[in-house]
């Protein structure tokens, strides 16, 4: 009922609009209006304007996310509503809509699929890669499984680097960060090699100091950052109807020390900006991941028809290093210390080819096909000194995992007139994966976990349609509705001690969206407003959370849970001085049934008792709230111009983005576990010449210096002598300068 509420007031909100749109066109000021550019997304694997593409989405260009010092995925999801990430050691995860794949479980696929180029990133370490020249980044929320194909489940992102350009370019900037004591230095070359060649290469390093402070290392401000970038491209352009681009990409990502902090349990979060962790004998704290990606897609253009082909290669290997806080809340050092280590190994090569009708005719088409095969390793170490048990030992666990995919898809855009049309879609995807676990004890008087082999296989068939009923209602309007269904593979337990054949394999998850949505251009151009009503519902929703009476993860599949919810956007020039980009979001994400969930910290013991198995068992925590996801989300971005003296223009940028509360611990502590809602504010003060050849910025973040956290969990005893709350602290306020010239 609340959906078709919802769907009658944007049908009429489209009405009213268009009415202002008529008005607007009749009426002749005399004055010309400045007009919004047009943003060009490939989100329905054809270049289209964004106005046009039937999808809620949110899309930010390169420019914008240099001028906002964006450096990663995590920054950028402050200005897109309904997009979050959970911040931990280990692995970092995107949620949209209220769904993502927990982190704890390091094997699982994302349930929010990654595209950089073209090439399917699947992996959570791949989503944690730095920003660097890029064209742009598009967020697609809710299924879309029928075109970008498995485990987009709950959405889909597509990050396009910057290709060559057709005259000759350059720029470097460089940025020294006051609060990080440290610097960012990047640029890019661009442009014709020979008459058919062109090329671009662009760099980028960067080296800052943290935002803790270490006590077990003098102080140590952490956690360090150390980056290295480079991604070279090459264009071939023939005889009209072929061309070929590849991109090579190199990363080095280096993070030293730890992110996390101790606290109370028994109080709201309030962390302090302060820890106290020493090496162990798994090594330095901190993450080392070294990545490739290569990319190849050309097109050939047979008649009318173009028949498109990627060919991806991605390749990565890391190695995290996690210890936890040895203070207890009162700031005394804790004797006891518990370290994790967790390399890992990836490569993955994957082949798409897709055959594109031409548009303009009564019926347009997409055919396609797509094959990847890809090999996972991971090692995970486990030591403990705990001196209530006088017990010191060290654990290890090796996990392997082979897969292989292919899938056939096709979408058909069928036109019953001008301004009305209907869009099927539909993609079938096998899956077939095995796997292997082992643990052992590596020294120590006994095993303080179980130590367990466990072997499984996989082999999936799934489909998932949609189907969109687009209505131009106006030259400047149009208005969709879509139905859609995603699915994200089963899987194994990749990284919990005692995992056996029985508890090694979680079943497949899939999900069905609603959608209606409107998206209408105003005021000659100067104005976009968009506006988007969603249900989205999960069944065998996979989950792993912390059990902190067992000291272990519980990973599994929730029996089902649902996000309803509204997502709106504007950009709006009001004058030559003047322009306002905004966009917010509600959502209602709940447990619709979740049957043997581990106990919530709100529950009373005759509720759920978590050393009662029966209890656990019967336990469900269905109508509960989803952790990690706020109800309201949302920013503002002003923007202002002046023309100065001498040629000189001022460019001032102020961002406000905020989020209401959400609890980020898995047992949902109304205590510790909840992050209070907060707004942070970042600006930016630019001065450049017209022809912007050179420039010099002021840019501050999180300027009202917001402490919040990306997740929080208990660290219990004997683990630790004393009990206490671990917070993983996201950065305060920053203030950086910076400095650019183009060439």
């Amino acid at each position: 009922m609340k959906s078709g509420i919802s769907t009658l007031a944007l049908v009429m909100a489209l009405s009213a609009l268009s009415g202002v749109s008529n008005a607007q066109e009749a009426a002749d000021t005399g004055e010309e209006t400045r007009k919004l550019a047009t943003v060009t997304v490939t989100a329905q694997k054809r270049e289209e304007s964004l106005q046009d593409v039937p999808i809620s989405m949110e899309v930010m260009s390169g420019d914008a996310l240099a001028d906002l010092q964006v450096n990663d995925f995590q920054d950028m999801t402050r200005y897109v509503p309904n997009v979050a990430v959970q911040l931990t050691a280990g692995n970092n995860v995107v949620y949209i809509r209220g769904f993502g794949s927990p982190a704890a479980n390091f094997s699982f696929d994302q349930a929010v699929s990654l595209y950089i180029d073209g090439v399917y990133a699947g992996k959570s370490r791949q989503t944690q890669g730095p920003f660097f020249d890029l064209e742009r980044v598009e967020v697609l929320r809710g299924p879309q499984g029928a075109l970008f194909g498995k485990n987009t489940a709950a959405g889909a992102v597509s990050i396009v680097s910057a290709g060559p350009t057709d005259t000759f370019e350059g720029a470097v900037k460089g940025v020294y960060n006051f609060d990080l004591e440290g610097y960012e230095l990047s640029g890019h070359v661009s442009g014709p090699i020979t008459d058919r060649i062109s090329g671009r290469l662009a760099v980028k390093q960067l080296d800052q100091d943290g935002w803790i402070s270490n006590l077990g290392k003098g102080g140590q401000k952490e956690p360090q950052v150390e980056q290295f970038l480079a991604r070279a491209t090459l264009r071939y352009e023939g005889e009209g109807d072929f061309d070929y681009t590849v991109k090579a990409e190199f990363g080095d990502n280096r993070r030293i020390g730890g992110m996390n902090v101790s606290g109370r349990l028994d109080i709201p979060q309030n962390p302090d900006l302060t820890r106290y962790s020493v090496d162990s004998v798994v090594g330095e704290e901190g993450t080392e991941a070294t990545s490739w990606l290569v990319s190849g897609t050309g097109n050939w253009d047979i008649g009318d028809y173009t028949l498109t082909s990627v060919t991806g290669y991605s390749w990565f290997r890391a190695d995290i290093n996690n210890y936890f806080d040895q203070q207890s809340p009162d700031g005394t050092i804790v004797p006891n210390s518990v370290y994790n280590s967790y390399p890992e190994h990836f490569r993955q090569v994957s082949q798409e080819l897709r055959l594109l009708s031409p548009t303009g005719r009564k019926f347009e088409y997409i055919i396609g096909g797509y094959y990847d095969s890809s090999r996972y390793l991971l090692t995970q170490f486990g030591g403990f000194n705990i001196a209530a048990l006088n017990y010191e030992g060290l654990g290890r666990s090796d996990f392997s995992q082979f897969s292989k995919s292919y899938s056939l898809f096709a979408q058909g855009t069928y036109h019953f007139s001008d301004t009305l049309r209907a869009i099927g879609s539909l993609r079938y995807t096998n899956t077939e994966k095995r796997a292997g676990f082992d643990g052992e004890l590596i020294y120590g008087p006994y095993p303080l976990r179980p130590l367990t082999k466990a072997d499984g296989s996989i082999s999936e068939d799934g489909v998932d349609p949609s189907i969109t009923l687009q209505w131009d209602v106006h030259p400047n309007a149009m208005a969709y509705v879509t139905y859609g269904r995603g699915s994200k593979s089963g899987g194994f337990v990749g990284n919990t001690y005692g995992t056996v054949d029985a508890t090694f394999t979680y079943d497949p998850e899939k999900s069905e969206s609603f959608e209606a949505g409107v998206k209408s251009t105003l005021l000659n151009g100067a104005l976009v407003l968009n506006g988007a009503v969603y249900e989205t519902s999960f069944k065998d929703l996979q989950t792993s959370v912390y059990d902190p009476n067992l000291s272990t993860y519980i990973t599994g599949n929730a029996a089902s849970a649902k996000s309803t919810g509204v997502e709106a956007s504007l950009a709006w020039i009001i004058s030559h001085q003047f322009s306002v980009n905004a966009s917010a979001a509600y959502q209602d994400a709940k447990y619709e049934d979740y049957p043997g969930a581990a106990c919530l910290a709100s529950q009373p013991l005759t509720e759920c008792n978590p050393a009662d198995p029966t209890s656990v068992a019967q336990n469900n925590i269905g109508g509960r709230p989803l952790p990690y996801i706020s109800d309201f989300s949302g920013n503002v971005q002003l923007n202002y111009t002046q023309d100065l003296w001498s040629d000189l223009v001022f460019d001032g940028i102020l961002a406000v983005t905020g989020r209401s509360e959400y609890f980020d611990s898995d047992n949902q502590s109304p205590t510790y576990g909840l992050q209070k809602g907060f707004a942070k504010v970042d600006l930016r003060l630019q001065v450049a010449p017209q022809d912007e050849r050179w420039h010099v910025a002021l840019v501050g973040k999180n300027l009202t210096d917001e402490i919040t956290t990306g997740s929080a969990f208990n660290l219990p005893a004997p683990i630790t002598s004393v009990p206490r709350a671990i917070f993983y602290v996201e950065p305060p306020r920053t203030i950086a300068l910076e400095a650019g010239l183009r060439f």
